[in-house]
């Protein structure tokens, strides 16, 4: 029977990277509280991640393998399976790649791609104006022109276009002569744009991940995964990677023809793994199986900085170290989605096209110039937005969904105030535009709660003009006479998943540390379990009754800190967008004092040094 450790006495933590044990036993109590945090400064209860089972094969995991107990417990924990370990330590292109034919209609698109490339023909590539469209334009281009094409492409305006193909822009491009037409990243649910391409003559392929009802646009090929008749299982592949796949297929159509040789060589689509890693972190889809593989091989390419416009991105960015996937997620995909969102819709794929280093650098400046002023923006928005949704939920924190609208918001950022609303209130949330009569909105989820869904089932039932989108992340336009039903339908449909997915919202601690045991080569090990992201959660560390030594705002409403163990090792740390919440007043009212820290570890880099470091998710008082 194990016994209950009376009280947390911090001198039993030594200096090692190990984890906090309970009465010295190697294995976890299922839904046990973690240091008993039974209410944190964000509202939560914190848990052990590793139950019973989960810790016997973390032990097993280490004896057979020889690897860290810590980094064993990590593996455990997201149900790595014990004869799997090597395999997902160094995940494999070549082994997690399907044949390209896998999926629906695959077929179709690769032999009309390459009756297109053999032909020479005017192709157009039509791609949303994302990071993942911005991605999955710029690797097909590039393709397309290794097969000797010189295709068009377009990113339609967010705001005079609106999402996907539409009938004006597919005019001009078949008064340009094109004759195919590629919608990467969209298309799924353009029924009358690629009918009107198809009256003007041209044939289209679609390759997209967005969720498809039953009904399907006129095409030569649609490859989606999430269509409802493919069984390829790749339904969490954001379209930058249905593209790379697409693009095996055709290269290997090509070398079969012979259209390949000594004079003109096949492109290796291993270089173009960097687009496929930046859109998967962007778009936030799981990283999981062959996702997973795209982002560790795409960060391994990005290092050899030889796309000359994604390396003066990164520059731009002023990028501290390897590039990573925060990098990926919020310095670099914030930065292509500015063009998107605030300004010309092709400078992302142009930069991710140009070989030239002065235009890389002219556009670089121009996107960091424009996602400075698009924060700008956003910060009023989220002001009216927090005090709108702060009224419609009030003390009661009832509502399985935030919907918040505004005459006038920029519809570039709403996507973004509806991220910031998610993340503070724990819930699904959509940010609307109004202009007039009707407005432009976008909706971000929770683990759980399925909002791609949601928003196709209030297209059926007519509350919406169109939408669409995946569990996580979803568009839509709606009129304002129906913005209440929207809200009801929203409400309707997503509040038992939402209670449920709030229910089992604990925070799931990996183990403790003291401040000492977070040194750079404890930062390396974690990472063998990487890249993390959604689906593929960043391990947490709690360390108990740490010392906030130091705490001040700084920026757009950021806390940086530090926290001292009781031997006098301080470990910096960094609490992003909290100033004003729970969070970070906990913090900044605690200085001197002891908390109860959680967070995930990472590199700083500063004048050459590389330290560890924190990023606060958490805090709580001692008990």
């Amino acid at each position: 029977m194990l016994k209950r450790r009376a009280a947390y006495d911090a001198s039993t933590l030594d200096a090692q990277p190990r984890l906090w044990l309970h009465a010295g036993v190697n294995i976890a109590l299922p839904n046990r509280l973690f240091l008993d945090v039974a209410r944190s400064a964000t509202g939560r209860l914190w848990r052990e991640r590793l139950d019973v089972r989960t810790s016997q094969i973390a032990l097993a995991m280490a004896q057979r393998y020889g690897v860290s107990e810590l980094l064993a417990r990590v593996l455990a924990s997201r149900d790595v399976p014990l004869d799997a370990v090597e395999a997902y330590l160094d995940p494999s292109i070549r082994t997690l790649l399907p044949d390209p034919d896998t999926l629906t209609d695959m077929p179709a698109a690769v032999a009309r791609l390459a009756r297109a490339v053999a032909e020479g023909e005017q192709v157009a590539v039509f791609g949303d104006y994302d990071v993942d469209g911005a991605c999955a334009t710029a690797l097909l281009v590039s393709v397309l022109r290794a097969g000797g094409l010189d295709p068009l492409f377009h990113i339609p305006d967010r705001i005079f276009e609106g999402y996907g193909p539409n009938v004006p822009a597919i005019e001009q491009l078949a008064g340009r002569g094109v004759t195919l037409l590629v919608t990467v990243d969209c298309g799924t649910t353009s029924m009358e744009p690629l009918a009107a391409a198809r009256r003007l003559g041209m044939d289209v392929v679609v390759l997209d991940h967005h969720q498809a009802g039953e009904r399907l646009p006129e095409a030569t090929a649609i490859v989606n995964p999430n269509r409802e008749d493919d069984l390829s299982g790749l339904g969490h592949v954001c379209a930058a990677g249905i593209t790379f796949i697409t693009a095996v297929g055709l290269v290997r159509a090509l070398r079969q023809s012979g259209h390949f040789n000594a004079e003109r060589p096949a492109p290796d689509l291993l270089d173009t793994l960097d687009l496929v890693a930046l859109a998967t972190v962007a778009d936030v889809v799981p990283l999981i199986g062959l996702n997973r593989a795209f982002v560790a091989k795409g960060l391994l390419a990005m290092r050899r900085r030889s796309r000359i416009g994604l390396t003066a991105l990164m520059d731009a960015a002023r990028l501290d170290g390897p590039p990573r996937p925060f990098h990926l997620g919020f310095l670099i995909g914030p930065r292509i989605n500015a063009g998107g969102r605030i300004g010309e819709a092709t400078l992302g794929a142009r930069l991710l096209l140009t070989d030239d280093p002065a235009e890389a650098r002219r556009i670089a400046a121009e996107l960091d110039r424009l996602n400075a002023e698009r924060q700008e923006v956003e910060r009023a928005i989220l002001a009216a937005a927090e005090a709108e949704a702060d009224a419609a939920l009030g003390l009661s924190d009832d509502g399985a969904v935030v919907v918040v609208s505004g005459d006038g918001w920029h519809p570039g950022v709403v996507g973004l105030v509806a991220s910031r609303l998610k993340e503070r209130f724990q819930r699904p949330a959509f940010a609307i535009a109004f202009n007039g009569e009707t407005g432009t909105g976008s909706g971000r989820s929770i683990p759980g709660a399925d909002i791609g869904r949601a928003v196709r089932g209030a297209v059926e039932k007519g509350l919406l003009v169109k939408g669409g989108g995946h569990a996580m992340a979803a568009g839509l336009t709606v009129e304002r006479a129906r913005l209440g039903d929207l809200r009801a339908e929203l409400e309707a449909r997503l509040a038992a998943d939402v209670a449920r997915a709030r229910a089992e919202g604990a925070l799931a601690i990996d183990g403790a540390l003291t401040a000492r045991a977070a040194t750079p080569a404890l930062v390396e090990t974690i990472a063998r379990a990487g890249p993390f992201g959604a689906g593929n959660p960043e391990p947490l560390f709690a360390f108990p009754a740490h010392r906030v030594s130091y705490a001040e705002r700084f920026g757009a409403g950021h806390v940086r800190a530090r926290i001292t163990s009781g031997d006098g090792t301080s470990l910096k740390a960094v609490a992003f967008r909290c100033a004003d919440d729970p969070l970070g007043r906990a913090l900044l009212e605690a200085r001197g004092r002891p908390l109860h820290v959680a967070g995930s570890l990472e590199l700083d880099t500063w004048q050459g040094e590389t330290r560890a470091s924190l990023r606060i998710r958490d805090v709580a008082e001692p008990g």
